[in-house]
């Protein structure tokens, strides 16, 4: 068990609830999950305490990439019951249980409520097979302006049109999947049936329309439900095995990650870009309504559902993905040099090096990615030397163009512009890409909280218990009054300080 706490200040707490409450927050991403517990008292503000953390990653079988799913819940039933004998040890009681994953997969689930197969992972090439027909029975432009959801050869849409046969069977998000298996109740959180491109972004229901054409049960998803709102109670296996109270419920968070992360984004000002950095980087701004012009779409902007109604306007990016891979060929090799080694010493060479396209998809698949970045660099006329550090800056300063280039994207086609850049999520912690993104959008970043997620998933909990009132200029507010933020200035602002000095 590993222990963590981050506190804030709490200038927005109701009282509603017993101050002996806490909350159970399950955050999985791509690569690994965590179980932590969220406290949320008038003296204390927000703390957060991780339980229990567990791998997650891809599996090969029957030649497809999938998620061990089975493993999975396992891990999440293991950190739901260490985080009740904590609460218990503490004279506490957790209050209710939210869920944040990634988006897009899900599993197959039959009347019975059986898992008739081992979900798939949106690495796997299956998708792309699709693509093609869909789009001749829905044309990309018309699609676009209904759901605004950016083209990614994985979407849930061209995942589906993968399937050989769906009668009898509901598709159920991976978060919903395992609400499903806590509380017995199917349900689709909004956040995410937003990236599935069966979504209508203006109306925020499912287009119909899009089902009936592609030939797709019309009850293929749950019905949706909102952040905030509950989802049932635990079923009484459940209760059993972790024991859990009985009155503890699973409420609906920002179920797509980033949706609970830029919840937690700690700006005090509207006119912020927000990048939640991890595995993916998604990077964009937060506004009132969607934008479903030809432009947006030619750009490959998304349009996705956040929190209270919010629209994230973003493009996904490349993101560390491509660094944790290179660390797990290195390490295949016997090459173990730590991360912050190879950061510094990537920080230590010139700027001017090579730069790939980051969110090429020929970078979704696992393995070799060393080799696959030198190609890449080689197809631009560059030369990359064969050095985990040379290899690493590449990385760095591709991922920071391209972040400058979607920031400006975003303001051309929303006609707003951005006074600060925020940084949530593990890429918070890496200083060469924060200031080297400072460098290439000329704006100040401001980095951190590092479980931005987390914190999104648990805010939203308590306030649907009543501990915190408030939209989301409080909740922002509650974690930049105590969350450690770092500041990064762009060069020409360092520049001007010194010479003035």
């Amino acid at each position: 068990m590993t222990n963590g706490t981050t506190t804030n200040t709490a200038p927005a707490l109701a009282g509603a609830v017993s101050s002996q409450s806490v909350f159970a927050a399950i955050d999985i991403g791509a690569s690994s999950g965590r179980v932590m517990l969220g406290r949320v008292s008038p003296s204390s503000g927000v703390s957060l305490e991780t339980i229990h953390r567990f791998p997650n990653g891809v599996v090969e079988l029957d030649g497809g990439l999938h998620w061990d799913f089975d493993a999975l819940f396992v891990e999440v039933l293991k950190g739901l019951a260490a985080a009740a004998a904590v609460a218990q040890e503490n004279g506490e009681r957790i209050a209710s249980i939210g869920i944040d994953t990634w988006a897009v997969d899900y599993g197959l689930v039959n009347k019975a409520g059986e898992l008739v197969s081992v979900p798939y992972s949106y690495r796997d090439e299956r998708g792309r097979g699709t693509v093609q027909r869909v789009h001749s029975v829905i044309d990309p432009a018309r699609l676009y302006a209904t759901t605004g959801l950016q083209y990614l050869q994985f979407n849930t849409v061209y995942q589906l049109a993968a399937e050989p046969n769906l009668d009898g069977l509901q598709a159920l998000l991976i978060p919903d999947l395992i609400a499903f298996l806590l509380t017995g109740e199917r349900r689709t959180e909004a956040t995410n049936a937003s990236t599935t491109g069966l979504f209508d972004a203006v109306a925020g229901e499912w287009a119909t329309e899009f089902l009936d054409a592609l030939g797709l049960p019309r009850k293929i998803f749950p019905p949706l439900i909102q952040p905030g709102e509950t989802v049932g109670a635990l079923l009484p296996a459940i209760l059993e095995q972790t024991g859990l109270d009985a009155d503890t419920t699973v409420v609906a968070v920002g179920s797509h990650d980033t949706a609970s992360a830029v919840a937690a984004v700690p700006a005090q000002d509207q006119d912020f870009a927000y990048i939640s950095s991890g595995t993916w980087s998604l990077v964009g701004v937060e506004l009132p309504h969607p934008v479903l012009t030809e432009a947006s779409r030619k750009a490959n902007f998304t349009n996705e559902r956040g929190v209270d109604g919010t629209i994230r306007y973003l493009r996904n990016v490349g993101g560390l993905w491509l660094l944790s891979e290179c660390q797990r060929s290195w390490a295949a090799q016997g090459f173990s040099q730590s991360l912050t080694s190879l950061l510094d010493a990537a920080a230590a060479l010139p700027a001017g090096g090579p730069q790939i396209n980051a969110d090429d998809p020929v970078f979704t698949a696992p393995d070799n990615m060393p080799d696959r970045i030198r190609s890449a660099a080689r197809n631009t006329g560059a030369l990359l030397p064969d050095r985990p550090a040379a290899v690493v800056r590449c990385i760095m300063d591709s991922l920071a163009a391209g972040y400058a280039r979607t920031m400006a994207d975003a303001e051309r086609l929303t006609g707003r512009s951005t006074s600060v850049v925020h940084i949530v999520g593990g890429g918070s912690q890496n200083r060469l890409l924060c200031q080297l993104t400072a460098d290439a959008t000329g704006k100040p970043v401001v980095a951190g909280p590092v479980e931005a997620t987390a914190l999104g998933n648990v805010l939203m909990q308590a306030r649907a218990a009543g501990v915190v009132e408030g939209g989301l200029a409080e909740l922002r507010e509650l974690v930049a009054a105590g969350t450690r933020l770092e500041r990064y200035e762009p060069a020409a602002e360092r520049l001007v300080r010194h010479s003035a000095g």
